[in-house]
């Protein structure tokens, strides 16, 4: 009559040994070069600690005068700026350079929230006398220093320009701008190709035309502790599986080849213990 297997269940084998004996000196050697050594590889390849960290998001922004604004994926933030402003002149006046001073409300929320009283500054000059100024670009984030991943930042909450000191230098463009730029964190219109019009009528005021982009930015900030600590155990996991799945074959073979001295225990499926001992 042909047999079959109908159920099967594993046996497991272990060894025995002093507390003082070889086979316990080897596995404690063993087991610190599995844990150890992945620590040691994971720290020195210079990514262990997450340092910095980065994220995107669309920033919230207002321009400071009354201007018209456009929310074009209807998010409930402004995307981007229209800006006019004509300037009356006398026949006898040419316009050959512009400089303009735009400030901003700008605000972050999705790590910290991050408030701000930014700037766009718009610089032009040509030798021809123009009619119009016409500037298409984008409002940029500039970071020296990442932002805090939680918690509220104000410290650049305050007014780019000093509308009520009664001091003529609080009004000096260089002075505005050299400290604006003293800022860690600030906002730079980068416009691509201004356009300079020519042809200008007689009594006709002088137009600057601009529309200013808030696109989404690429924030750097500090990463949290428990962000920290996921990004050095990913590391350091999928460098120890492979010391484990080393050392797990190197400990097979050592104690089944009886390298150092152990006693064989098997266990039965009944739970007995069956002791195989050395010749």
């Amino acid at each position: 009559m042909a047999l079959y297997e109908l159920f099967s269940q594993p046996v497991e084998r272990g060894y025995r040994a002093g507390l003082c004996s070889k086979a316990a000196l080897f596995l404690l050697l063993a087991t610190a070069l599995t844990y150890i050594p992945p620590l040691l590889v994971a720290f020195r390849s210079h990514g262990f600690w997450l340092k910095r960290s980065s994220y995107e998001e669309q920033p919230t922004v207002r321009f400071q005068h009354q201007t018209r604004e456009e929310d074009r994926n209807q998010d409930g933030k402004m995307d981007m700026l229209h800006f006019k402003l004509e300037l009356p002149l006398q026949s006898t006046e040419h316009v050959l350079g512009v400089q303009l001073i735009l400030t901003f409300s700008y605000q972050l929320h999705r790590m910290s929230t991050f408030v701000m009283q930014s700037m766009a500054f718009l610089q032009s000059s040509f030798a021809i006398p123009g009619s119009q100024l016409y500037v298409n670009g984008d409002l940029r984030l500039q970071q020296k220093q990442p932002l805090s991943y939680d918690g509220l930042d104000v410290r650049y909450n305050v007014s780019v320009i000093n509308g009520t000191s009664p001091f003529a230098h609080d009004y000096d463009l260089t002075r505005i701008v050299a400290a604006y730029q003293e800022r860690n964190i600030t906002t730079m219109l980068t416009v691509p190709n201004p356009i300079w019009l020519v042809g200008r009528a007689a009594e006709a005021p002088f137009v600057i035309n601009a529309v200013i982009r808030y696109p989404v930015e690429v924030i750097s900030y500090l990463p949290g502790f428990w962000e920290i600590i996921k990004f050095a155990w990913i590391q350091y996991v999928s460098i120890l599986l492979i010391f484990l799945w080393v050392f797990e074959r190197i400990k097979r073979f050592v104690f089944q080849n009886q390298v150092v001295t152990t006693i064989p225990v098997t266990a039965m499926p009944q739970g007995e213990l069956y002791k195989q001992h050395l010749s």
